[in-house]
């Protein structure tokens, strides 16, 4: 141990010995070690002071640089007169100046960055950069009159871009980005003149915005993309924007895709977009699809189709809903018996095609929880059937099921499993008289993430109808936050508070209530954890409660937050190379660890490998053409290690193969991590990238279903 720290020591003197004064020698090519220490303490302390402000004016460009990357993590308003002036540095500091202000999202940073986007001598790195921090800054403040001006700021540099003789293909991929999360007028019709440009990442790109904007535009040209494109993300990005648009001429060029396109990921987009569509039909053609996957997957051993089966099952569960289909629905059956009825995908599908096959599933016992979710998924569909044939006794079969279910978890004869969150959404949609009985007994369950469930669906509840219940559920939320606090999670804390809020908005007019309805959030305000006093400032805001000034700065030993301690900084800050070999049924793959621009997340991640933690998980979560993740030891999406990392957001693309971290919201990471499918350019600059899997290793990936396990990660230095 003694060596151990003079190490680290003589490591931080040989630092700050290399720290060249102005004008002495070469620029230093990477950032002193004692440099990253103080601003990796400062990023998890949440901190703008004098040693900050001091990097951001030091003699050299790489430590300015790097510190304005800390300040736009650490995301407080007095570091934007300080990165404004780097504006006017060489471009890769003023570029990183830029990407700061838009992580920062202040309306104050709009004026600096409007100027820089309409500047003709503007170097094209500092101008995307600029217009990349617009569309953050615009969709952060979207009712403000200087976000509006903003907002047309974006269009004129991407027009720029169309008409230049030498467009910057980086300022044209932020600039559609920028448009996809600012929204600005006409700005569909400047992303669609992009679906022809000779690059396939911009033609993608500009089909994927159009997409999520949700564009009835450009049917032609789309079309065309989807059948000829060279570029297959571009395809698949057609076709989502095709099954929005619900144009019957797409019908055609989709099933054709979906049925023919070489590529996996253009097929399950072309699969869920031709479902869109009224009147397809197409149901025909997808079943004898999906029945030649499934003998496929058979011979395969379950390798290769098993995410396109769901995909192909969701679909057929929409295109034939209500016509109690026999073949469809006999398939459908045979798919849930091979995937054990833990598909909720499947599940679904059955009771949209036929409920009265459906009438005689039940909920299953305790022993196999994903069973019992996918059930009450499906379940949770048939309460909100109408007119289809069987639809009247699956509801009484369901409903039974469920009540049966939570009478005899509320009675003790079984104890709840991860399993109940669903059967209690479920129930909600039955609207049932005694759900908010069940939901004020389930705040009081010792499994954090239940009460945090029944805490959210006790919050949108409507008031109860007596006079003398009225408050009966914020007091049952009161208490659940004031118990919450003694959980080592905040998962129940965060959510008793925001429904809290949500019971609040609905009494706050009633004037006959006497008590102080503000409480929880003043006291909140000072908890000792961040995340929590984050999640009331936020409310008080929304709800017009001014606050006393709280504790801004953060003690990185604070609840709920990271794991380090002051002697991990500088190792931490030393390294520089990682990689991981993950093992899995499927075959191995390894993951390039990027501790350069995400130290502490990589970190987290090696600490956790090297402990075990991961061996043995099964991946909870596979959205074919988007996500892997992992990293769950509950299996249901909402468990994590006992503590949260800073996030590390940094300039790093969500291209394919990248692996980032997962969140709950802003600095809620912990330990599960994804995977991505393909580009993903409305992730960038909002969840941390801290690897990259090769393309070679991503045919393993592509495989990967839910249910499948990590065998073992192993890290290599």
């Amino acid at each position: 141990m003694k060596k151990s720290n003079r190490g680290i020591c003589l490591s931080i003197l040989i630092a700050f010995v290399c720290l060249a004064p102005a004008g002495r020698g070469a620029p230093l090519e990477r950032v002193p070690t004692a440099v990253l220490v103080d601003l990796m303490r400062a990023e998890d302390e949440l901190r703008i002071d004098s040693t900050v402000e001091g990097y951001l004016k030091h003699a050299e460009p790489v430590i300015r640089k790097r510190a304005a990357l800390a300040a736009g993590r650490i995301g407080d308003e007095k570091a934007l007169r300080a990165l404004s002036s780097l504006l006017q540095d060489r471009t890769d500091v003023a570029s990183m100046a830029a990407f700061a202000i838009g992580e920062i999202e202040s309306i104050a940073g709009s004026g600096v960055i409007a100027e820089f986007i309409g500047r003709s001598s503007v170097e094209p790195e500092l101008r995307a950069r600029a217009i990349e921090a617009a569309g953050k800054i615009v969709a952060a403040n979207d009712k403000h009159e200087d976000a509006r001006a903003l907002g047309r700021k974006i269009i004129d540099g991407l027009n720029r871009e169309f008409l230049s003789e030498e467009p910057d293909h980086t300022a044209i991929l932020l600039g559609i980005t920028a448009v996809l999360r600012a929204k600005p007028a006409n700005g569909e019709l400047v992303v669609g003149r992009f679906l022809k440009h000779q690059n396939g990442r911009i033609r993608a790109d500009a089909a994927n915005a159009l997409a999520r904007i949700q564009s009835k535009r450009f049917t032609g040209t789309l079309e065309a993309m989807l059948l000829k494109d060279r570029s297959a993300i571009a395809r698949a990005n057609a076709a989502r924007v095709l099954g929005g648009s619900k144009a019957g001429s797409s019908i055609e060029p989709l099933i054709k895709a979906a049925l023919g396109d070489r590529d996996l990921r253009v097929r399950v987009n072309a699969i869920r977009a031709v479902a869109n569509i009224p009147e397809s039909g197409v149901g025909s053609r997808l079943l004898g699809r999906a029945r030649d996957l499934f003998e496929q997957d058979k011979k395969t051993k379950g390798l290769e189709a098993r995410n396109e089966l769901l995909v192909l099952a969701g679909s057929l569960g929409t295109i034939k809903a209500g016509s109690g289909n026999h073949e469809t629905v006999e398939f459908l059956k045979t798919l849930s018996n091979a995937f054990d009825q833990r598909a909720p995908e499947v599940e679904v599908a059955i009771v949209r095609v036929s409920p009265s096959a459906y009438s005689e599933r039940k909920l299953r016992d305790s022993g196999d929880w994903r069973a019992s979710s996918a059930i009450a998924a499906a379940f949770r569909t048939a309460a909100g059937l109408k007119d289809e044939k069987g639809a009247k006794t699956m509801k009484m079969m369901a409903l039974a099921s469920l009540k049966l279910h939570i009478s005899a978890i509320l009675s003790g004869t079984e104890k709840p499993n991860m399993a109940f969150p669903a059967i209690l959404r479920a129930y909600k949609e039955f609207k049932q008289d005694d759900l908010g009985q069940i939901l004020r007994r389930s705040v009081k369950f010792d499994d954090v993430v239940l009460r945090a469930s029944a805490s959210n669906l006790l919050g949108e509840l409507d008031l109860p109808k007596r006079p003398d219940g009225i408050l009966v559920n914020y007091f049952a939320l009161r208490d659940a936050y004031r118990n919450a606090k003694k959980d080592k999670l905040n998962d129940a804390e965060l959510s008793a508070l925001n429904a809290l809020k949500e019971q609040y908005l609905k009494l706050k007019d009633h004037k006959e209530i006497k008590i102080d309805l503000l409480d929880p959030f003043k006291s909140a305000a000072y908890s000792p954890d961040y995340l929590v006093r984050r999640s009331a400032r936020t409310i008080a805001k929304e709800i017009g409660l001014t606050l006393k000034p709280g504790t801004e700065r953060v003690d990185f030993q604070e609840k709920g937050n990271t794991r380090l301690r002051q002697m991990d900084y500088a190792k931490i800050a030393a390294r520089q190379t990682a990689t991981a070999t993950v093992t899995t049924h499927a075959g191995r793959f390894r993951i390039i660890l990027n501790p350069k621009e995400a130290p502490r997340t990589v970190d987290n991640f090696i600490h956790l490998a090297r402990s075990g933690y991961f061996d043995g998980l099964a991946i909870h979560r596979v959205v074919p053409n988007f996500v892997v993740q992992d990293g769950d030891p509950r299996g249901d999406g909402s468990g994590g290690p006992g503590w949260h990392i800073r996030c590390e957001i940094n300039q790093l693309p969500y291209e394919r193969g990248v692996v980032g971290m997962a969140l709950a919201g802003k600095d809620t990471g912990g330990s599960q991590w994804f995977v991505t499918h393909s580009p993903q350019p409305h992730l960038d600059g909002g969840y941390t990238v801290f690897g990259k899997v090769n393309e070679a290793d991503m045919k393993v990936v592509d495989k990967l279903a839910r249910g499948d396990v990590i065998r073992s990660i192993e890290i290599n230095e």
